[in-house]
């Protein structure tokens, strides 16, 4: 079973119809679908995600049903060319972009201060299978605590991570919270505005929920049929 943890619930709902009920749990509502994944709205920015995410994770595995696949999924900002407004991306690679420290000599990622990680790394045969099934680009998608606002910052991520497609705050809370259960992630992401200049006129946010939904009906058959046990 997998539980999908999107900004918009609905994507995920419309991709696999059916009554939905809702389970309280502490701090968050889970949405079950019949037949489908569990649905989590897991709030904004990664503390919130890791922590909603490590919820729904434990109560399923005290309930005697551990979840099998954590999919994070919502809009997100596309570097240009790569991601334009309205794609799909899934993620290869989930990396925190600001988890570190600032120094004389630039950016210092958690890692080279000798502990921590920055990046998880979906199973490469589901990002296969998810990215063929929904036509979406692969490469690395961001989390950020801070949304990029000028070209100054953008520009630094992309020479700091040249193989980022989009910038989101939720992916890499999930991730920590997926990987301290033991269980794989997948991150799905619609573009809805470039990073860069903040320019609310240019943000689609309505299309990209409906690339995100189209893309959830592409996906559910790849989610329903994949086996973690299968892809060693």
């Amino acid at each position: 079973m997998a539980t999908a943890v999107p900004v918009e619930r609905d994507a995920v709902a419309e991709a696999f119809p059916g009554p939905v009920r809702e389970a309280e749990l502490p701090g968050a509502v889970l949405h079950r679908t019949d037949g489908g994944p569990d649905v989590l709205a897991a709030g904004v920015g990664p503390a919130l995600a890791a922590a909603s995410t490590a919820t729904a994770l434990t109560a399923a595995a005290l309930d005697g049903r551990p979840y099998g696949l954590v999919v994070s999924a919502g809009i997100a900002g596309g570097f240009a060319p790569h991601a334009p407004l309205g794609s799909l991306v899934v993620a290869d690679e989930i990396t925190a972009a600001d988890l570190g420290a600032e120094t004389a000599d630039g950016f210092l990622p958690v890692t080279d201060l000798g502990f921590g990680t920055v990046t998880h790394r979906p199973p490469e045969t589901l990002v296969r299978a998810a990215a063929t099934a929904s036509g979406a680009r692969t490469g690395t998608v961001l989390t950020v605590s801070t949304v990029t606002g000028t070209a100054a910052r953008a520009d630094t991520l992309r020479a700091r991570h040249p193989r980022a497609l989009a910038e989101a705050m939720e992916g890499f809370g999930v991730a920590e919270a997926a990987a301290a259960h033991g269980v794989p992630v997948l991150e799905v992401r619609a573009v809805s505005n470039p990073v860069g200049p903040r320019d609310r006129a240019a943000w689609r946010i309505g299309d990209a929920l409906a690339a995100l939904t189209a893309g959830f009906g592409k996906l559910a058959p790849v989610l329903e049929s994949w086996n973690r046990h299968d892809h060693r």
